[in-house]
């Protein structure tokens, strides 16, 4: 399947393929890449992102590499995309998004094993609501992993993030 089209703008263009397998239990949405993701073509690459390090914690398993990382997802069951395909946005500022072209999430799950949908942070929660007004799906917000989120420190992120194992 195709996933980064033209859209007809200069806007930015979702270049990484969304990590999802038959046999995926959960998805895990954030909003849009960083500025840093869509420069290494894969999620969550800013260093002090605190995503991987929770994915280590959580299933026990090493994720320094992108390799290492896709094995996490897949041998975890972990989907992993994000709400938005296109939109304006300065830098990496969520706050920035604007001119959103969303993903199809019910085309994306369709024909897995995705019982429940995590979204990383309230921007990804805000936008999934928008434009998934009636999911047949049950979702859960989660604070976001962000280095934005200072507020949060890792001990909270992963009390909270933990519940992702209920579902694996």
């Amino acid at each position: 399947m195709q996933w980064h089209h033209f859209t007809g703008t200069d806007m930015p263009i979702h270049t990484i393929e969304p990590e999802i397998y038959i046999d995926s239990r959960i998805l895990i949405l954030g909003s849009f890449p960083s500025v840093r993701s869509r420069a290494d073509g894969f999620y969550y690459a800013h260093p002090r992102n605190r995503f991987w390090p929770l994915m280590e914690a959580l299933t026990g398993r090493k994720a320094g590499t992108v390799g290492e990382r896709k094995g996490l997802l897949r041998e975890s069951h972990i989907a992993l995309s994000d709400v938005i395909f296109s939109c304006s946005i300065e830098g990496s500022a969520d706050s920035s998004i604007k001119d959103v072209i969303p993903y199809d999430i019910a085309s994306l799950i369709k024909g897995t094993d995705i019982s429940h949908i995590f979204l990383n942070g309230g921007k990804a929660a805000d936008l999934f609501r928008k434009y998934n007004p009636i999911s047949c799906i049950a979702t859960t917000a989660l604070p976001s992993t962000s280095p934005a989120n200072a507020v949060w420190s890792f001990d909270r992120l992963l009390s909270q993030w933990s519940i992702i194992l209920d579902f694996l």
